[in-house]
């Protein structure tokens, strides 16, 4: 088991929540992806978008549903700073994971994380679980908790 699917496993056992990993053979990389494999609605993928704030250089996160796309403009008046694109060695760097694996949760550092309000529309999102193979299922209130994530309107 990778140490990013560990950390994830060990997020989800501390916050006392059921561990439901699932391993995709195909590949969960994309939300088309996912919501292929698992079954579900598009928007029920919890996306984790990470920007990089220009003036400070830090990851910010954005979990948003799967059919949804954050709108920088919108994402850069909540963070109280323009973003732009987060490069892989940043991404590895603040959250521990590759992208196409990246989780809501586990990550080896703080990370400020704003979510998508149409997540909440559902009884059960995916998201990914550290590897582009593996998501976990969790509920849109626990996920909040878990990543600390502020509710607000990004898309």
């Amino acid at each position: 088991m990778s140490k990013s699917l560990k950390r994830v496993r060990a997020a989800l056992e501390a916050a006392g929540d059921p561990v439901n990993i699932r391993e995709m053979a195909e590949g969960t990389r994309s939300a088309a992806q996912a919501a292929a494999a698992v079954g579900c609605a598009l928007d029920q993928i919890a996306k984790s978008i990470i920007f990089r704030s220009q003036d400070k250089g830090h990851a910010v996160l954005f979990l948003t549903a799967g059919g949804n796309q954050v709108d920088v403009e919108k994402a850069s008046k909540l963070a109280g700073t323009a973003l732009g694109r987060a490069d892989a060695a940043l991404i590895r760097a603040q959250t521990g994971f590759a992208i196409g694996g990246v989780a809501p949760i586990g990550h080896l550092n703080p990370i400020r994380a704003f979510m998508d309000p149409r997540l909440m529309a559902f009884d059960v999102v995916w998201a990914a679980a550290g590897t582009p193979r593996h998501v976990f299922a969790i509920t849109p209130d626990e996920v909040q908790r878990l990543s600390g994530a502020t509710l607000a309107e990004f898309c």
